[in-house]
């Protein structure tokens, strides 16, 4: 198949969406024998196509927001004519749009106009980014509202819909979503995060102290992923555990966050490793002995099952997705939002405690077989093929309607005469049964009127 993957984001570093079309999505696609194609906003102002790992993209001059310089913005003025132009060039047999921004607008809205069958994923939710307004609770809830509408405006015109995890899709279905949505997992790449990495070495890179445990996040450091909650749980940790906690990622709150740990004291206990780069990644939680995540909007959590793929116990906050993966009491513990004790508490009972982490260590690398990225993609290819044959299906009846339109209108416009021809010739014949004085007469419904003043008159004259 020829497939054409539609995103705003490809060229990210910092958050998973990106990761997951690039790394698994597009090239999985590539080395399963498909043309895999990608859109998105290129590097700088200019246009560009360029091959990345078997993968054709074709980038659209963009620009960067000052606050966010990782996030580049690509306007539909400057590159509507351009997507289609590629897409007439490309003539995909597919279109996997990946987000509702502007990329996958765009798209979306000329492969309508082309005929090309269309494929959704939503990876979005207004809390991924609304907290930054610090807006009023009751204001903050009217934007959410009227940012879904914008999401539900984009994925209402796809032909399948899918969501990384049921919960997803009940989010979408609860803001208005009436089409079937498959869950499908981002998946996972089992032959990369396993037991047979080693992270040792990372020890020494990023002078993590060997012989303390070590509590791993992996991700943003943004305000939605709540790593202030876990640094606060540190203290009350190292009380019981002589504990480390690690840090690995880059985002905006980078300094607000190595401020609390100052104002904490937990500067040696607390390691910010930035970014880790992907040679380094699969190793990193293989340093570990628990892996900790509190984030808010998780319709997912990649990170989360590269650490259960890792073989880490996790622990995390019961919200979104996230009870989708971790399964309390068995492969982790949740913990209930804001709550930093029973974090806190939950770490310790993990940390202290061998066996558990042997058990549910066993546990995380039973439950993520589901999410190998091998059945990801043969889903995918499925529903591609089941949504193209049903596109295909579609367009047959709308060729056979438009080409027998007229025949149709003229047959229902005939009908249409007939009927109201019957009715009239009906209603004459009740009517004149009824009327004493044309009892006996028989009429046509053209004659009606004239016949019966003929008849009215000439009883008025005999009457005389």
């Amino acid at each position: 198949m020829k497939i054409l993957i539609a995103t705003d984001t490809y060229y990210l570093g910092a958050g998973n969406v990106p990761h997951f079309t690039q790394r698994r999505l597009a090239m999985m696609l590539v080395e399963q024998g498909h043309q895999v194609f990608v859109m998105a906003p290129s590097p700088n102002t200019k246009k560009i196509i360029l091959e990345h790992d078997g993968v054709t993209v074709y980038g659209l001059s963009s620009f960067s927001l000052p606050a966010y310089p990782n996030l580049r913005i690509s306007p539909l003025f400057f590159s509507k004519t351009y997507i289609k132009k590629c897409l007439e060039e490309i003539n995909p047999d597919i279109i996997h749009v990946q987000d509702h921004f502007m990329i996958g607008r765009g798209v979306l809205k000329i492969a309508k106009e082309l005929d090309i069958p269309v494929v959704g994923t939503n990876h979005f939710m207004p809390e991924n980014f609304t907290h930054y307004f610090y807006l009023p609770k009751f204001i903050e809830a009217k934007f959410k509202k009227i940012i879904w509408q914008g999401v539900l405006k984009v994925y209402n015109q796809v032909e399948t819909m899918i969501s990384p995890t049921k919960t997803a899709g009940s989010l979408l279905e609860k803001s208005g979503f009436k089409n079937m949505i498959i869950p499908v997992s981002n998946g996972i790449d089992l032959k990369r995060f396993n037991l047979n990495n080693n992270g040792d070495y990372l020890k020494e890179k990023y002078k993590i102290p060997a012989n303390r445990l070590s509590v791993l996040y992996v991700g943003r450091l943004d305000k939605e992923k709540r790593i202030d909650m876990i640094i606060a749980a540190m203290p009350e940790i190292i009380k019981k555990v002589d504990a480390h906690l690690v840090l690995g990622g880059v985002g905006k709150l980078r300094y607000s966050l190595e401020e609390q740990v100052k104002n904490l004291g937990l500067q040696d206990r607390v390691t910010f490793v930035g970014f880790v780069p992907d040679e380094d990644l699969p190793n990193l939680y293989r340093l570990a002995n628990l892996f900790a995540i509190a984030g808010i909007a998780e319709l997912q959590s990649v990170v989360t099952m590269e650490a259960m793929a890792s073989g880490l116990p996790i622990l995390g906050v019961n919200a979104v997705a996230l009870p989708e993966l971790i399964h309390d009491g068995e492969n982790g513990y949740l913990f209930s939002e804001n709550n930093i004790q029973e974090l806190a508490e939950r770490a310790i009972m993990i940390l202290l405690n061998k066996e558990l982490q042997a058990q549910m260590s066993a546990k995380s690398l039973e439950i993520i077989q589901r999410h190998d990225v091998n059945l990801v993609m043969a889903k995918h290819e499925s529903i591609y093929q089941t949504t193209i044959v049903q596109h295909q299906s579609y367009c047959r009846q709308n060729v056979f309607l438009k080409k027998y339109f007229w025949t149709l209108k003229r047959l229902a416009v005939l009908a249409i005469f007939i009927f109201f021809g019957l009715s009239s010739s009906f209603t004459a014949v009740v009517f004149a049964k009824d009327y004493k004085k044309i009892d006996n007469l028989r009429i046509s419904s053209k004659h009606f009127a004239s016949n019966i003043y003929t008849k009215i008159l000439k009883d008025d004259d005999d009457s005389k």
